[in-house]
């Protein structure tokens, strides 16, 4: 990767390149987006964090706010009340938050049945008034991240757009999917130029992009200025990073392997037991070593499974870790 090689920049803020890790609840905490940093991530997002429930010290919400890295720090904020995004957005500013990015994208029941999320793309104004009040309420850049409507029959991802930025919104990113299709069917990058073409600030592309092809395909059919990735970087974060410099016509930083991708995994595993607790640590890492392996084309048999994902005993399983990922156990096998 080129550092300094992209010239997008978020009200002041650099970018590195064209390639993004987005917010996903309960994967992108700190030692995951430090992963995705470390191998050259153009720009990392926080995990959701629910306004109103960080306005009220709730512990979960303030360790979100986390910095990871030295990249501009992003937390996105989500709510459907005008006055606690504002406050939200003060409180994440005093943590350190370099940009407030807005949810209007969350698809999940327990966000869109409390009128937020993606639920607030079907009332403009009441998302109107959201970006507003976050926007007067904090001296960093706002951003939003959308969807490209409710349903099929509400495609109104360019008149939301056009009502954040005409309230302050400096960066918008569109999953090129509807609330209604959640994560099935295929992401509509062609249908994300309507919102390139209705606002004058950088666009991102989000949905279905895991590759440098897919990667290509979706800013030429969307006229983006980024692309953003979710569940491609799952049991890959590294992959943000080299989309990201191979877009800008580098050299990608090269998957890591044996001591190397071990050396990740365990110190990936660590750190979220230092970060949450061994209890709930346990818990959240279960999902990135299945994806891990998963992505490493493990191919576990149940026993074997079962002590890797399974396990309170956190000696054996990072014991595991060094077996499974440095090849012995495939060798093996």
């Amino acid at each position: 990767m080129r550092d300094n090689a992209c010239a997008l920049s978020i009200g002041g803020h650099a970018v590195r390149n064209r390639a993004f890790l987005a917010p996903m609840a309960g994967i992108t905490d700190r030692p995951f987006r430090e992963i995705a940093e470390r191998y050259g991530a153009g720009l990392v997002v926080s995990e959701m964090v629910a306004s109103s429930a960080l306005t009220t010290g709730h512990e979960g919400m303030v360790r979100k706010l986390t910095r990871a890295g030295t990249l501009p720090h992003m937390v996105q904020l989500a709510g459907c009340e005008p006055q606690w995004m504002a406050e939200g957005a003060r409180i994440a500013e005093g943590a350190g938050a370099d940009i407030i990015d807005i949810n209007f994208g969350c698809p999940a029941k327990r966000v869109t049945n409390g009128y937020a999320g993606s639920a607030l793309m079907r009332v403009p104004d009441q998302a109107l008034a959201i970006v507003e009040a976050v926007s007067g309420a904090t001296t960093r850049p706002v951003t939003v991240k959308m969807r490209l409507g409710w349903d099929d029959d509400s495609l109104n991802a360019a008149q939301i757009a056009r009502l954040a930025v005409s309230a302050g919104a400096q960066m918008i990113t569109v999953h090129g999917r509807t609330r209604q299709q959640f994560y099935k069917g295929t992401a509509r990058w062609a249908l994300v130029r309507r919102v390139v073409e209705a606002v004058d600030v950088p666009v991102v592309v989000n949905g279905d992009i895991v590759d440098i092809a897919t990667a290509r395909q979706a800013l030429s059919e969307s006229g983006a200025a980024a692309v953003m990735l979710g569940r491609g970087a799952q049991g890959q974060p590294w992959r943000v990073g080299q989309i990201g410099a191979l877009l800008d016509g580098g050299v990608a930083p090269e998957a890591p392997r044996g001591d190397e991708l071990v050396d990740l995994i365990q110190r990936h595993y660590e750190d979220m037991l230092v970060d949450y607790g061994t209890e709930v640590g346990l818990r959240g890492a279960r999902k990135h070593l299945d994806w891990y392996a998963e992505a490493a084309g493990l191919g576990l048999d149940k026993p074997t499974r079962k002590a890797l994902l399974d396990n309170d005993d956190t000696k054996a399983v990072l014991a595991l870790i060094g077996t499974l990922f440095s090849g012995e156990w495939r060798a093996a096998a």
